[in-house]
């Protein structure tokens, strides 16, 4: 939807955006899930490749170059992190 949605799509913006509305819901699905089938991390994973590869000039970058430049992490990451706290 946002792809379709906004034809402006610098960093600032986009970065915004998937903070606001796609995030929330990913960060939910991995705890809620608690995934540990690759296939299931893989999934959620392509949602946040997609998002960042969207952004004007990150697209010929690969993935953890993305996410670095972003001050993003994995969602695996984010998945380890909240299993430490509970």
């Amino acid at each position: 939807m946002i792809n379709r949605m906004f034809i402006c799509k610098n960093k600032d913006l986009m970065l915004q955006l998937y903070k606001s509305l796609v995030s929330p819901k990913l960060e939910y699905c991995i705890q809620a899930w608690r995934s540990y089938i690759i296939k299931d991390i893989n999934v959620l994973e392509r949602v946040q490749r997609r998002a960042t590869k969207m952004i004007m000039g990150y697209s010929k970058l690969n993935y953890e170059d993305r996410l670095a430049s972003l001050g993003l992490t994995t969602l695996e990451t984010k998945r380890l992190r909240v299993g430490d706290r509970s």
